[in-house]
């Protein structure tokens, strides 16, 4: 069934064509940092840091979601754009704080015209252990929050700019100091949506944090070209050990994460008039038109082609 909302915005910004990643650090385009083994207490349970990113955004992001225990604080510092998170679309904007946490899905299009800036930190946190649950610690509160959306007003933008100037500069100590903003910046997000009080079921952590941050990224990039072999010696492990953190983390395996992955980029590739379906399928990798006809209307329920005709209907129709 196809998701209105989310191919309201695809097709919203379909006149957008860029899609490289831009490391140009001068140009601010993107900086990122990652595996520095950043892992921390507090409150007694485990902070590991994957990535820390700051990205001024010409491409999109497509639909995905983390597994278990998995946290991504997103701060916009300029421009704009839309991102939807659980089917519902939002505007983003400077100042647009949102979090994403466990199996939430969410997909992100910046404006051509004024494309947005993000910091994005990537959390992985120890395994809840149940225990005093009334205490409504800042880590304990920002576990319970699966998603937030809204405008900050406790300095994060600050934190973030610290952040990246210590882990720029390496001065003696940084890694401390790098930890004690991290810390800043979860009880400052805690403090925006403080009167968050539901509390999901999370499960307990499998395997190494950083095995997660692999997947996620593996899908979220390399959709075309992926193998379980390759993602299986990647993970150091077994074609069948992956099989099975894939079902027990995610609820399907390989192959249907792949599709979820590949289906999610068709659907922004749909939206731009200059995409035909045989270039959107060799780019996908399927090995013909036909294969990943079948499979687009196996996924979303009709074919490509009316799927493209509904979603400029729709956004003509909501451009009036």
């Amino acid at each position: 069934m196809v998701n209105v909302a989310l191919a309201h915005i695809l097709c919203y910004y379909n006149r957008m064509k860029e899609t490289g990643v831009f490391e140009d650090i001068g140009n601010g385009d993107k900086i990122a940092y990652q595996d520095r083994n950043i892992v921390f207490m507090m409150e007694g349970e485990s902070v590991f840091v994957g990535n820390i990113v700051y990205e001024r955004f010409k491409r999109s992001i497509p639909m995905h979601a983390h597994s278990d225990n998995s946290y991504e604080i997103h701060y916009i510092s300029a421009g704009h754009g839309k991102v939807t998170v659980s089917g519902k679309e939002y505007d983003t904007g400077p100042g647009t704080l949102y979090i994403t946490g466990p199996h939430i899905k969410h997909s992100m299009i910046p404006d051509p015209e004024d494309p947005l800036s993000e910091y994005c930190v990537y959390l992985k946190l120890s395994a809840d252990t149940g225990k005093d649950k009334k205490l409504l610690s800042p880590l304990k509160v920002f576990r319970m929050t699966g998603f937030w959306y809204g405008k900050d007003r406790y300095g994060i933008h600050a934190l973030m700019k610290s952040l990246f100037s210590e882990l720029k500069e390496q001065h003696i100590g940084y890694r401390a100091v790098v930890e004690s903003l991290i810390k800043q910046i979860i009880i400052s997000c805690v403090r925006d949506y403080s009167d968050k009080k539901s509390d999901p079921d999370l499960q307990g952590l499998k395997s190494n944090d950083d095995q997660y941050l692999t997947i996620e990224e593996a899908f979220l990039y390399e959709y075309a070209t992926l193998t379980l072999t390759s993602l299986a010696a990647r993970l150091n492990l077994s074609t069948r050990q992956t099989q099975r953190l894939l079902m027990e983390h995610y609820g399907m395996n390989f192959q249907s994460k792949k599709t979820e992955a590949k289906m999610s980029a068709a659907a922004i590739m749909l939206c731009s008039p200059d995409n035909t379906i045989t270039r959107i399928a060799d780019e996908l990798g399927y090995s013909s038109v036909e294969h990943f006809s079948s499979a687009f209307r196996k996924y979303y329920g009709m074919s490509a082609s009316l799927y493209r005709e509904e979603m400029k209907a729709d956004t003509e129709g909501k451009g009036k």
